[in-house]
């Protein structure tokens, strides 16, 4: 085969004072860099805390200049179907099929807001290949335009075209060490924050300050990073095969 596979899998542990270091989900991923540049990521995610726990599949397809292709999510919310759905991006436009017992059978195109940073999948594996795509320097900031299946902070929510605008801050190169090993990486935090670009809107409601430590190569792949705020989630790579 001509390909190259990347495999991992990250622990998502708590911050909460009442629960420090418990464990409230996993995440497996794979990604298959093709030999014409290509990239197709799969992830399987679980979040145990907070209730209502959440079950998310996801294939995402990228071009060879990373930008999205066709992305296939499944979600299951409670241990209840809560919907499935597929974006396509034609480079001009965003196109979704989905369905879910709260929309039914769902049909939606919209033209998309250029350039596109990519499809926000919601797995973190995704968040840190997302960065690693772009440029940075000690001083860099930007805001990152992406179109997501759910705007909802855990993606909980049924499949629909949701744009949003977050931003991204470059702090600097650092060595970090988790279960998986060592590594030379990128630290970098998504903000949601206006003064990146002023007037643009992020998320549902506010998202806390989210710190992300990716490898410093071309793979990308997440380090360790956590959410601050209300969420206090900390996630870490406990295995990788590569």
């Amino acid at each position: 085969m001509k390909h190259r596979i990347i495999e991992g899998r990250l622990e998502y542990t708590s911050r909460k004072p009442e629960m420090e270091g418990q464990n409230r989900g996993f995440e497996t991923f794979m990604f298959t860099h093709h030999s014409d540049g290509k990239v197709t990521m799969r992830a399987h995610c679980e979040i145990y805390e907070p209730e209502p726990t959440v079950m998310r599949d996801i294939i995402y397809a990228m071009d060879e200049n990373r930008q999205p292709m066709d992305l296939h999510v499944r979600l299951t919310v409670g241990d209840e179907f809560m919907g499935s759905g597929w974006m396509l991006f034609d480079g001009e436009q965003i196109e979704m099929q989905s369905y879910g017992p709260s929309i039914g059978r769902l049909s939606q195109k919209v033209s998309a807001e250029l350039p596109l940073d990519g499809f926000g999948t919601h797995p973190i594996v995704s968040d840190g290949f997302m960065l690693s795509t772009k440029d940075w320097d000690e001083t860099d900031k930007r805001l990152l335009n992406c179109y997501l299946p759910s705007p909802d902070h855990r993606g909980a929510t049924p499949p629909q075209i949701a744009q949003v605008k977050i931003g991204a801050v470059y702090i600097g190169k650092e060595e970090i060490t988790v279960p998986a090993g060592t590594f030379q990486c990128k630290h970098l935090q998504f903000v949601d924050d206006s003064s990146i670009v002023p007037g643009t809107g992020g998320m549902a409601g506010e998202h806390p300050p989210y710190d992300v430590w990716i490898t410093d190569d071309e793979d990308g792949i997440f380090v360790q990073g956590g959410v601050g705020g209300y969420m206090m989630t900390w996630y870490e790579l406990v295995e990788l095969k590569r």
